[in-house]
């Protein structure tokens, strides 16, 4: 435990971006499981557009504040969208209509 001020604020900074960053990266995990569980449900032709859109979304958005690193970023939207290949679909990033009427607003 620190004993000075400054640093005892450090930490708490610390423990709060930690839990953040760790929350961000959590999504990634879940959205690459997400997309792996459609492959052997055989539903990712329904969703191949949404999870490619929802993660590279949220890998651009990590990679912008500096949660991961540009090239990590990168890696883990083409490994995903070789995986969505493989299983016969065309990884087209797809965003929902309604999605898409409120980013013009």
């Amino acid at each position: 435990m620190p004993n000075k001020k400054s640093a005892i604020k450090h930490l708490r900074q610390t423990e709060k971006r930690t839990s953040r960053n760790s929350l961000v990266k959590r999504n990634i995990k879940e959205l690459i499981k997400q997309g792996k569980k459609a492959i052997a449900d055989g539903s990712i032709k329904d969703k191949s557009g949404e999870l490619t859109h929802s993660l590279q979304k949220a890998v651009d958005k990590a990679v912008k504040t500096g949660i991961l690193k540009n090239n990590t970023g990168n890696r883990k939207k083409s490994r995903f969208a070789d995986m969505v290949k493989k299983a016969g679909v065309a990884p087209q990033a797809t965003v929902k209509k309604e999605a898409a009427k409120e980013e013009k607003k």
